[in-house]
């Protein structure tokens, strides 16, 4: 019987270990997804309690509350931190089978060197010690993601965004981590959303004049995507729920976008046409600064609606979604091809049935002399555990060339969320080594510790542009 995460954790073969030991382990990371708050980084946030930095924003571990029968007050409530705390120890010893058992545990051995395993009978020991240890100077924000050897790290945000922590950031010559924005301009294309107009009244703020017409929005979104790109943005972000294609032309897109604003009933044609439009406009403008498009599809959000009034969005409420969209795709894929300028792309899913409709998808819009181009995006969200991670990078390698996947993200708000970096590179090595150990692979160490660090580091660095070493 193997010990529980001993330093061979999830790797059964020799060649697995081999290729985490030597080539996966001390790589650096590139965290080119993330939710991360850029202000606490910029003021190095000193973190009160072990709940805060742990409990505070993570989706994964209040829905295993919930589902452990946990009281709203002791997740999104009014209770004590410590009675959060204790709250969680006590549903860790039922997360049996899910990863949150394994990142748990990960985090604190490798942040706060604690082996004892969380459960009622150890709460009270583990809150002191961590809460002692966070108020150290290596625990702050900054040091706690340099101790994870982070070079870069690309944040989420508003088009609207100031992105004056970034900026203060970049101006700081004393932490050498590379904090860049992300674009993510959801709120300009859900035109359907309560709340539009309200936003595009914003951008008119930002921008210094109001904004009336289709034109006028279309400038105004250039402007701030040449905003985020002179801070060193590289990536935008799009949630799509779901994709959809539909074109229209120029005074018809603009007689949409003037009933939105005059807060007129829009047909589902209407969204479909619009949406379409600026999607389009934005993958243009992405592919004439080199950034990549970030592309996730399949949630349906906010699915209780109970919970949505009584707490409101983005607290854990979100499902895989059935959408059928891989016309729709590969029809707005095409649309920038076409006139060849579809930027590098990452395609996301959320339901791992997609695996292999963006597992082929990428393979048909390639090219440019660019490596790995369009790219099938990480095991995400609720497939962002051992089986979904094997089961996407299994439908990449059998459709398309895992040796150019640009490998893992922490799409976290936690600091802590690291070790999921050492995860995915711990479950990538054991992939590699069964289909070595099983004869389906030479055992070429050589070739195979430079596709491990290749996915692990390199292929990003190089995707991105990041010109680190």
């Amino acid at each position: 019987m193997k010990k529980f995460l001993d330093e061979n954790f999830l790797l059964n073969n020799e060649t697995a270990i081999k290729l985490y030991h030597d080539f996966a382990k001390e790589m650096p990371i590139i965290d080119y997804h993330c939710h991360l708050n850029p202000k606490e980084i910029a003021e190095n946030k000193r973190y009160r309690n072990i709940t805060e930095i742990w409990l505070g924003g993570d989706h994964y571990k209040w829905k295993a509350m919930r589902s452990n029968g946990i009281d709203e007050k002791y997740i999104t409530g009014d209770a004590e931190d410590k009675d959060k705390f204790l709250k969680w120890a006590e549903t860790v010893p039922y997360t049996i089978g899910n990863p949150l058992y394994h990142w748990t545990h990960l985090e604190l051995q490798r942040y706060f060197g604690i082996d004892t395993l969380l459960n009622p009978e150890s709460a009270e020991e583990i809150w002191e010690k961590c809460n002692e240890l966070l108020q150290k100077e290596e625990f702050t924000a900054r040091e706690l993601i340099k101790r994870s050897d982070v070079k870069v790290i690309c944040t989420t945000d508003d088009p609207i965004d100031t992105l004056e922590y970034h900026k203060a950031i970049a101006e700081d010559t004393t932490f050498d981590v590379k904090v860049l924005p992300a674009l993510r301009p959801d709120k300009a294309i859900n035109i359907e959303r309560e709340g539009f107009t309200t936003w595009i009244k914003k951008l008119g703020e930002v921008v210094g004049r109001d904004i009336v017409s289709m034109d006028a929005l279309l400038d105004a979104l250039k402007e701030r995507v040449l905003y985020f790109d002179s801070l060193g943005c590289k990536a935008s972000d799009h949630a799509l729920d779901p994709i959809v294609f539909e074109e229209g032309h120029q005074e018809e897109i603009n007689d949409i976008f003037v009933k939105a604003l005059n807060q007129e009933e829009l047909t589902a044609s209407d969204i479909r046409k619009y949406k379409t439009h600026v999607l389009l406009f934005l993958g243009r403008e992405y592919a004439k600064l080199g950034w990549a498009m970030q592309l996730h599809i399949g949630t349906i959000r906010n699915v209780n609606s109970r919970m949505m009034r009584t707490i409101g969005p983005d607290t854990g409420f979100d499902t895989i979604g059935d959408y059928v969209f891989a016309e729709a795709l590969a029809k707005f894929l095409d649309a920038l091809d076409t006139t060849n300028e579809l930027p590098k792309t990452i395609l996301y899913c959320l339901n791992p049935r997609d695996n292999e409709v963006l597992a082929t998808m990428i393979g048909s819009f390639q090219g440019g002399g660019i490596p790995g181009k369009i790219q099938f995006g990480s095991g995400w969200w609720f497939n962002d555990q051992k089986d979904g991670m094997i089961r996407q990078m299994i439908a990449l390698a059998n459709m398309g060339l895992l040796s150019r996947f640009i490998g893992m993200l922490t799409d976290s708000r936690s600091v802590l969320s690291y070790t999921r970096h050492e995860y995915f590179r711990r479950i990538l090595c054991n992939l590699l080594g069964e289909w070595v150990e099983n004869g389906e692979f030479p055992n070429d160490i050589d070739l195979l510790g430079k596709i491990v660090k290749d996915i692990c580091y390199y292929n990003t660095n190089r995707y991105f542009g990041f010109r680190l070493q």
